[in-house]
């Protein structure tokens, strides 16, 4: 019997705890890195009572994720992406971050913006990261929003970049204007698409970066920032339903920052002087 389906491509902390929140009565096709990791994935969803599917799915792979698209349509309706498949700067190097932060996710709303169903939406995760690039010229900007997924890795000012905070920072500015160029093209399948960035989650991505070479930055974030603490990936999760959920309707190519204050403190507040960092 077919019913309308979720996907969750890397579903980590952040991403089980949207895909649970909006997907009551759905189907959840879980698409993570390795097919161990889905299976785990999809057996934590499961214990909460979801009928799920696993699959492996490298997200910078376009053949992997078309898969993931052809297995999805066979399951149902797709009414929502949840694109949260990342690495951060403590994980890889600077070409891998970018094939699978910028041009990974880019290329996933390439080929779900053509199949997603009407009323669907999808969100992808970004960071907070992206709003502490150095400002990019309009064009430079447009080109991220709207280049051909794969003309992306071959922008002259990409291939630029040579560490790997850099990297990650222009794929999240890249996240961010992506949502706004694809929900052009995702409004005429009556769908939307929007972009949630967080900042410091407990997740294990998050603690690889609270324990990495820029350890004592992001303590500091954590006990200066408005918030002073870390948020959960539920707080996230609560975010996503309502961007995603029938309240958003009117809410499609917007990017939200949800960071304790983090990024208002960078600018603005005691962690300016960390902005060398």
């Amino acid at each position: 019997m077919s019913r309308d389906v979720t996907v969750a491509i890397g579903a980590g902390g952040i991403g089980q705890a949207i895909a649970r929140r909006i997907s009551s009565g759905r189907r959840i096709l879980v698409a993570n890195h390795t097919q161990e990791s889905a299976d785990a994935a999809a057996r934590v969803l499961e214990g909460a009572g979801f009928e799920t599917t696993a699959m492996r799915a490298d997200v910078s792979d376009r053949a992997m994720i078309q898969a993931v698209v052809r297995r999805a349509q066979e399951l149902g309706p797709i009414k929502a992406l949840v694109q949260a498949a990342g690495v951060s700067p403590s994980q890889a190097p600077v070409e891998a971050i970018l094939k699978v932060d910028l041009y990974g996710t880019s290329m996933v709303l390439e080929e779900f913006g053509a199949v997603i169903a009407e009323g669907g939406s999808g969100v992808v995760i970004s960071s907070q990261s992206g709003y502490r690039m150095p400002a990019l010229t309009a064009e430079q900007d447009a080109l991220l929003a709207t280049a051909p997924a794969e003309e992306l890795l071959k922008l002259d000012f990409v291939r630029e970049v040579k560490d790997t905070l850099h990297a990650y920072q222009m794929s999240k500015r890249c996240n961010s204007l992506r949502v706004r160029g694809e929900a052009v093209k995702w409004a005429k399948r009556g769908a939307r698409i929007n972009a949630i960035s967080p900042g410091i989650i407990v997740t294990p991505l998050a603690n690889d970066e609270l324990h990495g070479e820029r350890a004592d930055f992001y303590q500091a974030m954590l006990k200066k920032m408005p918030a002073g603490r870390a948020g959960t990936p539920d707080e996230v999760a609560a975010l996503a339903a309502l961007v995603m959920g029938p309240e958003g309707g009117f809410i499609t190519g917007s990017d939200f920052l949800i960071d304790g204050g983090a990024t208002a403190s960078y600018f603005y507040g005691e962690l300016a002087p960390k902005q060398a960092k």
